[in-house]
């Protein structure tokens, strides 16, 4: 199903998930290039694991984005869904030797993803919102303005995490 049938259903008690996804996919006005929307919006749909949103996300992001960079997206939910899990632990695990401990897992994507780094940690900052990792929310967030990321692009990574979050629950 496309991503415009998908919004035309959303019903009518979710009337500002409707415009608010119209809102954050639009480049037009938005501090986000349209590729780093495409591929933000991309991962978030695999993040969420809604299959429907994952072609419905995949279909437009091929409009604009190329072999490599959909690779990214995807590499990005995939490895936040394991980084979130263990940090996440580390960080709320009322013991926190586990925060000194290496955690001794491969993460190699994270520096080898073949694009722009500052595009691969907004996808990242935008699952580890999604999958309320809060260590790796700072961790993804201070690389992000080390490399002269606004707070602005980093808010909008942000807020296409919680409106796709939000028409997860209502897509078919």
């Amino acid at each position: 199903m496309s991503l415009d049938k998908i919004i035309s259903n959303v019903p009518d008690y979710a009337k500002d998930t409707k415009i608010n996804i119209k809102n954050v996919l639009n480049a037009e006005n938005a501090p986000l290039n349209e590729k780093q929307i495409a591929s933000t919006a991309l991962a978030c749909a695999i993040a969420l694991k809604h299959q429907n949103l994952i072609d419905a996300f995949k279909e437009k992001a091929e409009q604009v984005l190329d072999d490599n960079e959909l690779q990214a997206a995807h590499a990005a939910a995939v490895i936040m869904g394991m980084n979130n899990i263990y940090y996440r632990f580390a960080h709320l695990a009322s013991n926190q030797e586990y925060l000194d401990m290496p955690a001794g897992l491969r993460m190699n994507v994270i520096a080898n993803h073949g694009i722009e780094k500052t595009d691969f940690e907004l996808y990242s900052l935008a699952v580890s919102a999604l999958n309320g990792c809060g260590m790796c929310i700072d961790s993804h967030e201070k690389i992000l303005k080390d490399h002269g990321v606004s707070k602005e692009q980093i808010q909008h990574a942000v807020k296409i995490a919680a409106v796709i979050n939000a028409l997860s629950y209502v897509a078919e």
